[in-house]
């Protein structure tokens, strides 16, 4: 069904027509559809979908539609969408929502709800705690595995997974067991004997991208999240971690852009923020620049004598920036995915060393025979210029694994050190080093 059927169905009232075509759709291929109407026919739309369907077509949809939707619900709509949430889908809302919107969602959920929630909004920002789930399934290390059956049939439909569930005695985290291991075991024996005790958690506080990596490289559904005291808390999903991973690597891709993050959608972001978001990268790389105009009017008088060396600037310039620009983002990727760390800096220097060798050479060979047959066998032209491809790409290669690196030991995000700013460095390091062997060569 497409944005301009729905319209058409919604101008007939042939509502019984909406509401099956609804009920055969995925909810997150239901909240793009949603998000394409416009707002009133979205509402009426929105309606429409089934009382179990509604809150996770809710929860998938972006928080401006969201904004519109709990201010144009009734009460009891509203307080229906909130009861089928999850919290940290709730949690979520709230924080992206104006104060007004907040206080009808919170008027609209019981005391209880009222506590996790604010017991989630607490943890900082992009921490562990801020994206967990408090809803789980839990056990006692005594039940058996039919107790445990019965238990997960009687709460299973308000909890984010079954597929894993946590045993736990005074509020300490013991193993945990899965659905499989309860489905395969005889029903007489206790949880403690099948659980599995070898947990893999993580503490409230911890950044939620080392959660991510951990869901990732223990190919978990969901991971257990404990407090200083290692308290079982709450979980986070592999969906949750699926998002962070999907928003880091949205950051890392702005940073190496030269612009600054933002948490919205292209669309959903404003002309102004775009262009303030842009405006002070540029800002800061276009006065950068300036140093490597100094340094080409400090050698004016090379120009004068051989103003052949003036065509060559570009493609050298271009040449190393390049290979700078691979470097740090081969070594940027490596260290996001934990392939390479801080331990590793001197391997990855060795490493590049050799490579900038193999890639100078060969560059400076090809250009060395261009420039030699181009112009007139100019033998000295072509050392030049294949000197500086070798010295220059060498510099780069090694700035732009060095760098990043050196971002991460002073705690900052190494996708600042990206191709603008590493371009910038290896342009004003190419010009020095292009006529301080041309000065030499040429004996101007």
């Amino acid at each position: 069904m497409t944005e301009r059927d729905v319209c058409e169905l919604l101008e007939t009232k042939q509502y019984k027509r909406i509401k099956e075509s609804f009920a055969e759709m995925n909810q997150v291929d239901l909240a793009e559809l949603l998000e394409e109407l416009p707002e009133r026919q979205m509402i009426m739309a929105f309606r429409l979908i089934g009382k179990e369907e509604a809150a996770e077509t809710f929860s998938c949809m972006e928080s401006r539609e969201q904004q519109i939707l709990v201010e144009a619900l009734t009460e009891r709509e509203l307080r229906a969408v909130l009861d089928d949430m999850f919290l940290d889908d709730t949690a979520d809302l709230l924080e992206e929502m104006p104060a007004n919107v907040v206080e009808r969602i919170l008027a609209n959920t019981d005391l209880e709800t009222r506590r996790q929630l604010n017991q989630l909004l607490s943890y900082p920002e992009d921490s562990v705690g801020s994206i967990m789930t408090v809803e789980y399934v839990d056990l006692k290390p005594h039940m058996t595995v039919k107790a445990s059956l019965e238990k997960i049939r009687r709460v299973g439909i308000d909890s984010e997974t079954i597929y894993t569930c946590y045993v736990i005695q005074n509020k300490k985290l013991l193993g945990i067991v899965t659905a499989k291991a309860l489905l395969i075991s005889d029903e007489r024996k206790s949880v403690q004997e099948i659980m599995e005790s070898n947990i893999i958690t993580i503490n409230t506080h911890d950044d939620q991208e080392t959660a991510a990596k951990l869901v990732r490289k223990y190919g978990l559904i969901a991971l257990p999240v404990v407090d200083r005291e290692g308290c079982m808390v709450g979980i986070v999903t592999v969906d949750d971690a699926m998002e962070v991973m999907q928003d880091e690597v949205t950051e890392d891709i702005a940073l190496m852009a030269a612009v600054a993050p933002s948490e919205d959608s292209y669309f959903s972001t404003s002309v102004f923020r775009h262009a303030g978001n842009r405006i002070p990268w540029l800002l800061i790389l276009m006065l950068s620049a300036t140093l490597t105009g100094m340094i080409i009017t400090k050698y004016e008088m090379a120009f004068e004598a051989i103003p052949v060396l003036v065509s060559f600037i570009p493609m050298l310039m271009d040449t190393s920036g390049n290979c700078g620009s691979q470097s740090s983002a081969l070594i940027i990727r490596g260290m996001a995915i934990d392939d390479i760390r801080l331990k590793d800096a001197l391997r990855v220097i060795w490493k590049e060393i050799r490579v900038a060798a193999l890639v100078s050479s060969t560059l400076a060979v090809v250009n060395g025979v261009r420039i030699y047959i181009m112009y007139q066998q100019n033998l000295k032209l072509a050392a030049l210029i294949g000197m500086t491809l070798i010295c220059t790409v060498t510099l780069a290669e090694l700035i732009g694994c060095s760098l990043p690196m050196l971002a991460k030991r002073c705690k900052l995000d190494p996708a600042l050190m990206a191709a603008p700013l590493i371009t910038t460095f290896v342009d004003a390091a190419a010009i020095t080093i292009y006529f301080s062997i041309a000065t030499a060569l040429f004996n101007v």
